[in-house]
C-alpha cells in the first residue's frame, strides 16, 4: 500500500512526533499550513489505509503510527530495484553511485558501509 505525496508529508511528522495530536500535527507543518479540514481528511485516508491509528483522549483523538518509516521506505526501495532495475540491487548501486554526484567523502563513506555489510555475511 502506497501513500500520496500530501499522505507522505503528512506521515512524515506523526513519525517525527510520534504520537500527536491534531493540533500537534498542524503546528508542525510548514507555511503555508493547510487547513484542518484537509489534514482531517488526510489522517483519515492514511487510518483507512492502516497506517496510523488514534485514541480517543477526551473529545480528540491522539494519532500514532502503525508502521514503521523504515519499513515503508524499505518496501518502497526494494519495489523500485525490482520494477526499474530488473531485481538487481548492483545494477541500482551503480547507477545511484553514478548519477547522484555523491562527492568523494559520500563515496568513501558509502564504501565503509559496504564493507561493513560484507565483515557480518
Amino acid at each position: 500500500m502506497q501513500l500520496s505525496k500530501s499522505e507522505e508529508e503528512l506521515m512524515n511528522i506523526v513519525w517525527k512526533l510520534k504520537k500527536a495530536f491534531m493540533k500537534d500535527i498542524l503546528e508542525a507543518y510548514p507555511e503555508p499550513k493547510p487547513a484542518t479540514t484537509t489534514v482531517a481528511t488526510l489522517l483519515k485516508r492514511i487510518a483507512d489505509k492502516g497506517f496510523i491509528a488514534y485514541n480517543n483522549v477526551g473529545r480528540s483523538r491522539e494519532y500514532y503510527p502503525l508502521v514503521m518509516k523504515k519499513d515503508y521506505f524499505s518496501k518502497h526501495v526494494n519495489g523500485l530495484i525490482k520494477n526499474f532495475f530488473n531485481d538487481s540491487a548492483s545494477q541500482f548501486a551503480s547507477f545511484f553511485t553514478q548519477e547522484t554526484n555523491l562527492s568523494k567523502s559520500e563515496l568513501e563513506e558509502l564504501k565503509k558501509l559496504i564493507d561493513n555489510e560484507i565483515k557480518k555475511k
